[in-house]
Parts: structure tokens; C-alpha cells; sequence
């Protein structure tokens, strides 16, 4: 699965203003109801589901990075979005480091293969140095939605 089988790319935020890990969360959600993936009565909800997931274990996964994820019934497809802070959010990482880089996966509960594979693509992706450090420098959206074609291995966005 690639990034660009589940990114939402008009949703992709390259300098969030949430401070808390709630806020970019919702932050994130937000941007994906304005760009038409999920529907604005679901957002409550999505948020809902995504934090407690997160009391479960934090998705930060280490090395400034963050995966919050959820299955939700609203959605027919599986949908995600990238955001990054400059300044970092406490996330209750692993390693107990501020976040800096988000990926936000919105799944249907009855498709887990789908929401597996993008994890597991996220995740390849990530141990990549210079892939997370571009990322983190991104000052645009169209910067990030770059990185991601080329990680994709589709050569550089027009």
C-alpha cells in the first residue's frame, strides 16, 4: 500500500497550531472534514475514538513521530492525513520526546487488512532518517505531498 492509496492531500497541514495532543488530533480530523473525507457530524466522534485508542498506549511512536489511528463505521474507506509541528507536542512517546511529525489513519472497522498495511507502510517509511527529516523541515503542504510521491517511488509531483 502507498501513500498515495490513503493520504488526503488537500487535508495535509505543514505547521499546526495545536499545542496538546488532543488539539492536533482534532486539528487533524478538522482538516480532513474540510477536505471532504469525513463528514463534519463524525468529527466529535472520530476524535473520540482516536484519544481513546490513545489511552490504550500512545501511538507516539519514538524519534519525534506519532501514527494516532482508529476504525470508525463513518468512513467506507480508509483515509489519513500528515501534519507537523515545528516546535513538537508532548505525546506521551515512547521515548518520552516531543512529537513533530503526525500520521492520522481513519479506517472502516471492516476492512483491518487496509488499516494494517498502512501502518505497516508508515512504519517502513519512518525508519528512514532523511525521509522523516525532510518531513519535519516541510514548510508546505506541497512539500510534504512531494516527499510522499517520492516515497511512493512515482519520482516528484508536478
Amino acid at each position: 500500500m502507498k501513500f498515495s492509496d490513503f493520504m488526503a492531500v488537500d487535508a495535509i497541514r505543514s505547521n499546526v497550531s495545536a499545542s496538546s495532543k488532543e488539539g492536533v488530533i482534532r486539528e487533524m480530523a478538522a482538516a480532513l472534514v474540510d477536505a471532504g473525507k469525513i463528514a463534519a457530524g463524525d468529527l466529535e466522534s472520530i476524535v473520540r475514538a482516536i484519544m481513546k485508542r490513545e489511552d490504550l498506549g500512545s501511538t507516539g511512536i519514538g524519534r519525534g513521530v506519532a501514527v494516532p489511528h482508529t476504525k470508525h463505521p463513518s468512513v467506507d474507506r480508509l483515509v489519513g492525513t500528515v501534519a507537523v509541528s515545528h516546535e513538537g507536542i508532548g505525546f506521551d512517546s515512547l521515548d518520552g520526546e516531543p512529537v513533530q511529525l503526525f500520521f492520522l489513519l481513519v479506517s472502516p472497522p471492516d476492512r483491518p487488512g487496509d488499516h494494517l498495511r498502512a501502518l505497516e507502510n508508515i512504519s517502513r517509511q519512518l525508519r528512514d532518517e532523511s525521509f522523516c527529516g525532510e518531513l519535519k523541515a516541510a514548510q508546505t503542504p506541497v512539500d510534504i505531498q512531494r516527499l510522499l510521491v517520492e516515497a511512493d517511488g512515482h519520482g516528484v509531483a508536478s
